[in-house]
């Protein structure tokens, strides 16, 4: 269990986020199409995972514009945002925001958030996602990861970029 804060009063997560060189957790998440996509999906690719709350809040909706902007022009690489929303509001947002460099994942019917060790275990907020990055190589193993400790604050961009 991680202790991360919202606002400043701590939020616990049900885990911990995996460890650096270990082989990333396989997954099953939903697309936009409702199909179910697992790490094979994107076998052979750099995965830079964008894990946040919901997409209806300013912070996420940030990070995942930069993720967009920030990683449009890296190759071999898919840039993964996952929440626990519905796939038709990811859907919506990505469309309204015109983000093209992004894939829009949900969680809501999986056990992404245990398995990563990012649902959120108490307080309004409990069932959702803590704010994280996690950069997945080419051969599925983790290379970097950030556990954002206060809910609000962005990731930091530039180290999670720096390791691709």
């Amino acid at each position: 269990m991680a202790t991360i804060s919202f606002q400043g009063n701590p939020l616990h997560t049900t885990g911990e986020l995996p460890v650096i060189g270990s082989k990333a957790p396989d997954f099953i998440l939903v697309s936009s199409q409702l199909e179910d996509v697992t790490l094979d999906t994107y076998a052979g690719k750099k995965k830079v995972m964008n894990i946040v709350p919901s997409l209806d809040t300013p912070t996420c909706a940030a990070s995942t514009r930069k993720f967009n902007q920030k990683a449009a022009h890296l190759a071999n690489t898919v840039v993964l945002v996952i929440s626990a929303d519905l796939p038709f509001a990811q859907c919506r947002f990505c469309e309204t925001e015109d983000l093209t460099d992004v894939i829009a994942l949900s969680c809501f019917r999986s056990r992404f958030a245990e398995d990563y060790g990012v649902k959120l275990a108490d307080t309004l907020l409990a069932g959702l996602t803590a704010r994280a990055v996690i950069i997945i190589d080419e051969d599925d193993n983790v290379i970097y990861t950030e556990l954002v400790s206060e809910l609000a604050d962005e990731p930091d961009y530039e180290s999670a970029l720096a390791v691709l």
